[in-house]
């Protein structure tokens, strides 16, 4: 999703200040775990995951900074982005520490080794709050949507598109979850299961490594070896990029599109969009990130200053990370995003305009046309 320059520059850490910072609390970092106060300022690091995810560098980024500056104007703000590799996030992580974040925001790209990420913010008094993923080694906060939730709109979703065309009963669906190294991807994995268990035949099951949509499409040809195109009656695929993969897999097999199964998704990113409405894909999940965002940026400079956490409109409760401690979360409902409520979900809310949706290729859909 990202150009090469985008990534060579993202990829390095790279400290952006808000406007009107000149100043950092002094204390922050220290072993003491000293609070800090919005008029002087505090220093935030933030932390994402991979520069393929389209979302990450689109919108998380420049919404939290946004709602950073917005909710403490006298804070410094660091960012950077791991391009999907684990070392490479630990020693940006360990850059942050070193120049003296007063707050870590972390993204893991693999939860259970940003333990020590974690472990080494808290030896010197940095909390740290996940952002999206849930980091083991006992990180202060965690703010994200229903992961669970995400997995069974999914699996609602596709039945009811396959009981609409009447499929049901005529073949097996594939589910091409998300990577083994994030625990969001069990999640959503196990809220899917819960709804398609027992209704419908599961084919093939592949979990797919660093969500990639190029091993996606491999694993979608392996389904079709096995099962046959004509066999296959839903895809269940844990993100637009993987989508996309299992789209390509199938039409390579000669899947016209309006012959092609149900597919889900996850991110409502432009591409997934534009497959909904050229027919390509059923559904996406929209999780909306700007509030995402915000209540992150919140939870942080209530972190920092010592204040007890405040959600807003939503319920403050308990999760157990990898390791079995309880975190103080965070979650938001996410929404099943379909060519139905287009306009009402992403173009309503500003994520995109009907142009953006509606470029080249895809302003001969009957949605644009109408749209249009």
């Amino acid at each position: 999703m990202a150009g090469g320059g985008l990534a060579a520059v993202t990829a390095a850490l790279t400290l952006v200040a808000s406007t009107g910072c000149d100043a950092i609390t002094s204390g922050g970092g220290d072993e003491d775990g000293q609070t800090h106060s919005v008029e002087e300022g505090f220093h935030v690091g933030l932390l994402l995951p991979d520069l393929y995810t389209a979302r990450y560098e689109a919108f998380d980024y420049p919404y939290f900074e946004e709602a950073l500056e917005e909710q403490c104007p006298n804070c410094e703000f660091s960012y950077a982005n791991a391009d999907g590799e684990v070392d490479e996030q630990q020693t940006q992580a360990q850059a942050m520490l070193t120049d003296g974040v007063d707050v870590l925001v972390l993204d893991a790209v693999d939860a259970e080794a940003a333990a020590g990420t974690v472990n080494e913010a808290s030896s010197q008094g940095v909390p740290v709050v996940a952002y999206d993923r849930l980091a083991e080694g006992g990180v202060d906060a965690y703010v994200s949507f229903d992961n669970h939730r995400v997995g069974q709109v999914q699996g609602e979703s596709l039945l009811a598109a396959m009981e609409e065309e009447g499929t049901t009963g005529d073949g097996q669906i594939v589910m091409v979850n998300g990577s083994p190294t994030d625990p969001n991807a069990a999640e959503f994995k196990a809220g899917a299961h819960e709804v398609l268990d027992g209704q419908i035949e599961i084919g093939q099951e592949y979990d797919t490594p660093d969500w990639s949509p190029e091993e996606a499409t491999t694993q979608m040809e392996g389904a079709i070896t096995a099962l046959g195109s004509d066999e296959i009656i839903g895809v269940l695929a844990a993100n637009d990029g993987m989508a996309s993969g299992a789209i390509a897999a199938l039409q390579s097999a000669g899947v016209a599109t309006e012959d092609l199964p149900p597919v889900t998704g996850q991110d409502a990113e432009l591409a997934g969009i534009q497959r909904i409405v050229a027919g390509e894909q059923y559904m996406t999940v929209y999780k909306e990130i700007r509030p995402q965002a915000e209540l992150a940026a919140q939870v942080t400079v209530d972190l920092a200053t010592g204040s007890e956490i405040e959600p807003g409109e939503h319920t403050l409760t308990q999760l157990e990370d990898g390791s079995g401690q309880e975190v103080d979360s965070v979650l938001l409902e996410p929404v099943a995003l379909t060519l139905d409520n287009v306009d009402e979900t992403v173009v309503s809310d500003g994520v995109y305009t009907v142009e953006e949706i509606c470029e080249g290729e895809y302003a001969d859909t009957d949605y644009c046309q109408e749209a249009l």
